[in-house]
């Protein structure tokens, strides 16, 4: 008997825990864009560093912004329309805040995907499930109303990050050593 409740309970911990990058996202990430993610932590530190020195107001709004608890995602359905904004850590300036513009997210059946669809930087792409609290974002980064290439197409173009989630109303997206600009460009969602 209690081999057999120790079977069911290591069966059910399987379930539980949480699930991790599955091996579709292995092999659609570039090299390059791996080695950006295995050196997310000193690259966000650095950036972060040197944000310190940004405008006071600025650093308050990115330290707010950072030292909210990450919750899971999988109580959550993010399909829908959120705004959105970028913070510029480290890089050409400090820090730099932009103003807020529309995004989508929708679920095509195989996951979410995001497009941002207001402002002069865009993005579009698809997350991948990394863990219960923390996601892998792979996308295409475009100008204006152009055509945004598929993820793949090049430095200038592919963006990886990792997504985290503070509530039920508020998300983001972490890009390490993007291509433009910064050393970490950070997207925050709000509803």
């Amino acid at each position: 008997m209690i081999p057999r409740l120790l079977l069911a309970a290591l069966c059910l911990m399987d379930f539980a825990l949480p699930a991790h990058a599955d091996g579709e996202v292995q092999k659609l990430i570039t090299a390059a864009d791996k080695a950006r993610l295995d050196r997310f932590g000193e690259t966000r530190k650095a950036a972060l560093e040197e944000a310190k020195a940004g405008d006071p107001a600025e650093v308050r709004q990115l330290d707010a912004l950072l030292a909210k608890p990450l919750v899971a995602f999988s109580d959550k359905d993010l399909t829908g329309n959120w705004k959105c904004r970028t913070i510029k850590a480290g890089g050409l300036s400090p820090l730099v805040i932009y103003g807020w513009f529309k995004c989508r997210i929708t679920d095509d059946g195989s996951g979410w995907r995001l497009q941002k669809i207001s402002g002069s930087q865009r993005t579009a792409g698809r997350f991948f499930d990394d863990g219960e609290k923390r996601a892998i974002y792979l996308g295409s980064f475009s100008v204006n109303d152009d055509k945004a290439e598929p993820y793949g197409s090049g430095p200038e173009s592919d963006q990886v990050g990792y997504a985290f989630r503070n509530s039920a109303t508020e998300w983001r997206i972490e890009f390490p050593a993007p291509y433009y600009e910064s050393k970490l460009d950070i997207m925050e969602f709000k509803r």
